[in-house]
């Protein structure tokens, strides 16, 4: 693990299980309003990490890549609250961010993840957390989280305590 700078840190995940527990211990940290982006090419393991999060987060529904239908639903148990899981690949412009209603999603009070998230740059909070994940082999995977603004920087530094113990 590489810590850069207090916001952000560097580190390898060596499975598919490990990378899932990584994103439970950012799901149980994330509170309504926080935004966390998952950047990556196919196969790096942004579903993966997802999964987790959403199982640290309550969910008891199986997360999965919302590719072909563009944003899931998650209830977090006992109080119902929101977990927005987007995936921007096939959006390719303004127009797509508009009829699809995902300015209304990133505008509320919701915990939300949004893989491919450099096709919305624009439509990004300023405050958000991003997690780049990289292939390095069948197994191993880099991350990259990267804290922009004041909670995503609270965040970075919560899960560098709750993951690693620093």
């Amino acid at each position: 693990m590489a810590i850069l700078d207090p916001w952000t840190l560097d580190f390898v995940s060596s499975s598919e299980e490990q990378t899932v527990r990584l994103g439970v211990r950012l799901g149980e940290l994330l509170q309504p309003g926080d935004v966390v982006c998952l950047s990556g090419e196919l196969g790096a393991g942004k579903t993966a990490l997802a999964r987790g999060v959403g199982r640290g987060w309550g969910t008891h529904v199986r997360v999965t890549s919302p590719t072909f239908v563009l944003v899931n639903e998650y209830p977090r148990l006992p109080d119902g609250r929101t977990l927005y899981h987007l995936d921007c690949y096939r959006l390719e412009g303004a127009g797509d961010v508009y009829t699809t209603g995902l300015e209304d999603v990133l505008a509320a009070d919701h915990a939300v993840m949004i893989e491919w998230p450099e096709r919305i740059a624009a439509w990004l909070p300023a405050d958000h957390l991003w997690v780049s994940l990289e292939y390095v082999s069948e197994t191993r995977r880099k991350l990259h989280i990267t804290g922009v603004g004041e909670r995503a920087q609270a965040l970075v530094e919560e899960f560098k305590k709750s993951a690693f113990g620093v």
